[in-house]
């Protein structure tokens, strides 16, 4: 497992897609990038509801992404989360489509929301729900992304950061 922000054990090097830095203070660059955008007609509890999906598949997916657990001083434990930030951006309808078109162009791991998945309950009907629609007429209201920081920002052109 990899160690958040710092160099691994004994090597003196940086786990893969975090840069090397000067000093053990200076800010992490990190080769990667983690990206989520949501289409701009959602509501706010639709948002922050399909972000939490989208980026749970990440974890799994790609474990890379995730950091060591946390403790508080008290010695409590708390789970891992990312190893870095997670930048969420909103765009049209079509900036969603175009954005998707290009993911699945680069094979980046990719997780994505559907319109139909806010009338289902449960991960069954969630998958059942992709399953019926083609890839050309999915309704995305949300897609996340993972991989080398220059080919998200090409998944993302057009979008803009979310307010």
């Amino acid at each position: 497992m990899q160690r958040t922000y710092k160099t691994l054990p004994g090597t003196g090097r940086q786990p893969s897609g975090m840069s090397t830095t000067a000093s053990e203070n200076a800010p992490v660059r990190f080769d990667t990038k983690i990206a989520v955008l949501l289409r701009e007609d959602l509501e706010v509890w639709q948002r922050l509801n399909v972000t939490a999906f989208l980026v749970s598949g990440l974890g799994t997916a790609v474990p890379e992404v995730m950091g060591e657990p946390y403790a508080d001083a008290d010695g409590v434990a708390y789970l891992s989360m990312f190893r870095q930030p997670v930048l969420v951006f909103e765009g049209s309808k079509e900036t969603l489509t175009t954005a998707h078109g290009r993911a699945l162009s680069r094979a980046l791991p990719r997780s994505l929301f559907t319109a139909d998945l806010f009338a289902t309950g449960n991960d069954r009907d969630n998958r059942a729900a992709v399953r019926a629609v083609t890839t050309a007429q999915l309704d995305l209201v949300g897609l996340a992304v993972y991989g080398p920081r220059n080919a998200v920002d090409k998944v993302m052109k057009g979008a803009r950061m979310h307010p």
